[in-house]
This record gives structure tokens, C-alpha cells and sequence, in this order.
């Protein structure tokens, strides 16, 4: 008995430390006085976090992520969030083959998704690029915020709105005032997912980038002679970012738990 209760949280805790290795390790390597290579430790340092856009090319390729996960998440949110009140609040013919076609990109492969879009782009004579990238991005994200918001748009309640309604609110004003409040959160955390997969993904983006450097692109290719401790420092800040998001957003839930207690 003793043993299985052990087992459990042990098996757990040596999973969380494997999953915290590659992290503790891009972090300590911020601090390397790298040099040429970053593959070996040669020394502790503060100037890479003083300097990171030290190493050539890594701002630009981390500016041009930023802005291509920042459009694409606007796009996939948008169409998401209007996709998934269409697919909860109306009845119409094909809607299971919808949900069909919504689940795809999750499913597909990334290679070939990333294929078959740069076939489109090649079809259509589009030059590989900044747009590209975009499109390509909110089409595999789209999918991920019409699981997301689907699943808040089912959980509310229809007679607050039909309370609206017997209070004399138009629909627009019940839309603004009720529906869009209760769908802000599930919005939210839809659209941090969207960032996130935008922001990470290699394989698409290397489908249908051309010349555009990504960050990730930049990753892949400084690799092979040890990536910079600039990039480190930039992975590492990218994730206390992160992380200070998601205990920013347990505290603030907290509270609001705490104060609709004492209200009640």
C-alpha cells in the first residue's frame, strides 16, 4: 500500500524535472560567454542579457514572429469565435461534415499540411512571404480557437439573454452585454493558444516562408553550430513571460473566486 502510494507522485515529479531539463538548461546557457559556439560551457556572463540582439539576424527573426503570430491570431480569433457561435447557435444542413472539416487541421499531419498550402500558393502565382506565413497560420490556428470557444459558447446559460430580451435589449445590445462579457474569457485563452502555436511552428512556416526569416527558422539554422546565447535569452524571457501570464491569471481567478464567496 505504501509502495502505490508513493508510486504515483514520484513517477510524476521525475516526469516534471524531465520536462524542466531543456528549459533549465537554454536558461543557464543565456548566461555562457559563448563566443563563437554555445555548445560548451566557457564561462558566466551578463552581457548576453544586456545585449541580446548581440547575435546577428536573431531581433529581426524574433520581430518577425511577433508580428506574424500578433495578425494571425487577430484573423484565426475572429473567424473562430464567429465560426463557433454560428456552429452552437444555429442548425443547418452539412453541420456534421462541418465539424468534419474544423477538426482536419488538428489532425493532419503538420508536413502535410504545410504541403499542400505552399501547392495552393504555388498555384495561384503567389510570391512566399510575410502574407503567406499569415494565411498559412490562421488556418491551422482557426481550428484551435473553434474548439475553444465552441466549448464556452456551450457552457452559458440562454435565459440570460432571453432575460435581456424580456428587459427590451436589442439583440446587438444583448450580444455586447451579455454574450460578449461571458465569452471574453474563453476568447482570451483562445487567442494566447492561437499566439503560442503561431509564434512555435516550424514546419509550416518553412513551407510556405521563402526568404522570411521566423524565429524558429533561425533556431533550425543556428543549430547546427550551437544556437546563440542571445536566442537563450530570448527563449528564457519568453517563458517567464509566460509563466507570469498563467500565475497572473490563477491569482486574479482566486480573488474573484474569493470576493463572489464573501458576496454570497
Amino acid at each position: 500500500m505504501k509502495l502505490g502510494r508513493w508510486f504515483v507522485p514520484v513517477v510524476g515529479g521525475f516526469a516534471f524535472i524531465y520536462l524542466l531539463v531543456p528549459i533549465i538548461y537554454i536558461f543557464v546557457f543565456s548566461f555562457n560567454d559563448a563566443g563563437r559556439t554555445n555548445l560548451e560551457w566557457r564561462g558566466f556572463t551578463l552581457q548576453n542579457w544586456l545585449n541580446p540582439c548581440g547575435a546577428p539576424a536573431v531581433c529581426e527573426s524574433l520581430v518577425n514572429s511577433l508580428k506574424i503570430g500578433v495578425v494571425s491570431t487577430l484573423f484565426a480569433t475572429a473567424l473562430g469565435t464567429l465560426i463557433a457561435l454560428g456552429l452552437v447557435r444555429y442548425s443547418f444542413r452539412f453541420r456534421k461534415m462541418t465539424d468534419v472539416l474544423i477538426i482536419l487541421p488538428l489532425a493532419t499531419p503538420e508536413v502535410v499540411l504545410g504541403a499542400s498550402l505552399l501547392a495552393q500558393f504555388l498555384n495561384l502565382g503567389w510570391d512566399l512571404g510575410y502574407w503567406t506565413i499569415v494565411i498559412a497560420h490562421t488556418v491551422f490556428c482557426m481550428s484551435f480557437v473553434i474548439v475553444t470557444v465552441r466549448a464556452r459558447v456551450s457552457s452559458l446559460d440562454p435565459r440570460l439573454e432571453e432575460a435581456a430580451a424580456d428587459l427590451y435589449a436589442s439583440p446587438k445590445a444583448a450580444f455586447w452585454k451579455i454574450t460578449f462579457p461571458l465569452l471574453l474569457p474563453g476568447i482570451v485563452a483562445a487567442a494566447l493558444l492561437s499566439f503560442a502555436m503561431s509564434f512555435d511552428d516550424f514546419i509550416i512556416t518553412n513551407f510556405n516562408s521563402g526568404n522570411y526569416q521566423t524565429f524558429p527558422k533561425f533556431i533550425y539554422v543556428a543549430a547546427t553550430r550551437g544556437i546563440p546565447a542571445q536566442a537563450n535569452v530570448i527563449g528564457s524571457a519568453m517563458f517567464i513571460i509566460a509563466l507570469l501570464i498563467v500565475v497572473i491569471g490563477q491569482v486574479t481567478a482566486y480573488r474573484r473566486k474569493k470576493r463572489m464567496e464573501l458576496a454570497s
